[in-house]
């Protein structure tokens, strides 16, 4: 059976679930929506959710270090209660959080933290690119949108695949954290710094380098 937009976004409105763990409880369900309702409860996915709104002010601030002092990652993480910040679970999670951020680089943590003048200007560029490829002008408009979605997913941590697993997003993992703990977490901050950066150098792939320490 064939899962629409309209069934993902009518169990996650139900749920609070992530877009994605909504699709899968679909499929595995074949579109029944009230088995995907309990699934998502099983697996804890419902009650994350309910979770999310609840104030983090605890929690930890982390470093990692790579490639000998090559790139340095700080990363803020909160969650409920200073007895949780010390869970070994959720230790865990903030040292792969800022491994994240030292392989993939993003600028912002959510999209919501995107200056509305970053927008603006990306999207003047994708359809300056979508019109230098022969699109007529309205449909190089069209393209921006899909376009633009990629370009979250590339610089809010949140929307990237997740280092450890790339069929699931930072915050698809951040959720599951979330029902195992049974507190909210949130990411708030990070900084990254790169030796280097801005000086010209040779090329290394960096997130190839660190994804195979994760491993």
């Amino acid at each position: 059976m064939e899962i629409s937009a309209a069934m993902v976004k009518d169990l996650r409105d139900r749920t609070g679930a992530g877009m994605m763990d909504c699709k899968r409880a679909l499929v595995d369900t074949q579109g029944d929506i009230e088995k995907a309702i309990e699934i998502l409860r099983e697996r804890g996915l419902a009650k994350a959710a309910k979770k999310a709104g609840r104030l983090a002010s605890e929690g930890i601030v982390d470093a990692y270090i790579h490639g000998g002092g090559r790139i340095g990652v700080l990363v803020e993480v909160n969650i409920e209660t200073d007895f949780a910040a010390k869970n070994e679970d959720f230790r865990a999670f903030v040292k792969d959080i800022a491994m994240q951020i030292a392989a993939m680089n993003p600028l912002y943590v959510r999209r919501e933290d995107v200056p509305a003048e970053v927008i603006e200007r990306e999207k003047e560029i994708l359809k300056a690119q979508a019109i230098n490829e022969g699109k007529p002008e309205h449909i190089a408009e069209k393209m921006v949108s899909g376009r633009i979605e990629k370009y979250y997913n590339d610089v809010c941590l949140m929307e990237q695949p997740f280092i450890k697993d790339g069929d699931k997003t930072v915050e698809e993992v951040l959720k599951e954290k979330i029902a195992l703990i049974g507190e909210n977490i949130s990411v708030r901050r990070f900084a990254r710094f790169e030796m280097g950066e801005g000086l010209e150098k040779k090329n290394e792939n960096f997130a190839e380098e660190v994804a195979k320490q994760m491993k």
